[in-house]
């Protein structure tokens, strides 16, 4: 087992970030985290950090995990971590990568730099990029991996269902959905979102012979 770099977990996500430091054949340990009436939280980490920390956290539902990992980030500093790694499956904050509205606030470019000032290197899963094509554009860290699990997925839709179709809710989840089906040759339509609000939408989905397929 490697001696020199450990994985820190949260409870949020325990199993999967146990499962990669199986993998990479690293120490896992879980960070401690307790919660006050008021809100706020007590972190605890190991007293005895390696020279390299990873961070492994999904950030869906994410301000109160921001916090917390910006915390377990500057404690492991304070611990001796000399380089820290963020691995987030999924990255918040970056479909806003742009003032649609005089005043509005431009979250991906802030919560970026953020992390970035936090963190040496980042590694996600197919980040929400639109108007920004490089993960290291959004979050400026010394080394940003964008990894994208659109090949494993498409195997398993070729191999799990029955002439498998996939619809995109929009024209933006177009360049995902034509990358799955690229990969198996996959038949693919992209429908036509209208938003009228956070929860409020109208999808129209293309003209097409569904009979008989499999919808993703």
């Amino acid at each position: 087992m490697e001696t020199d770099t450990l994985l820190l977990g949260f409870g949020d996500y325990r199993e999967p970030a146990r499962r990669l430091a199986d993998f990479l054949g690293l120490g896992f340990r879980e960070v401690e985290i307790h919660h006050f009436p008021d809100g706020e939280s007590r972190l605890r980490l190991p007293p005895e950090l390696p020279p390299r920390v990873i961070l492994c956290r999904s950030l869906d539902h994410p301000d109160d995990k921001l916090v917390e990992l910006l915390l377990a980030a500057g404690g492991a500093r304070e611990l001796g971590a000399g380089e820290l790694i963020l691995v987030a499956p999924y990255l918040c904050y970056m479909r806003q990568d742009k003032a649609f509205h005089p005043g509005e606030v431009v979250s991906q470019r802030i919560i970026g730099h953020l992390l970035a000032g936090a963190f040496d290197g980042l590694i996600t899963v197919d980040a929400h990029l639109h108007r920004v094509h490089r993960l290291s554009d959004a979050v400026p860290t010394r080394r940003s991996v964008n990894l994208t699990a659109t090949l494993p997925m498409a195997r398993f839709l070729e191999r799990e269902l029955d002439r498998p179709m996939l619809i995109g809710p929009d024209a933006e989840s177009e360049q995902w959905v034509a990358a799955i089906a690229g990969h198996e040759g996959l038949d693919y339509r992209v429908a036509r979102k209208e938003r009228f609000g956070d929860r409020e939408v109208r999808v129209t989905l293309p003209g097409a012979d569904y009979g008989g397929r499999d919808l993703v």
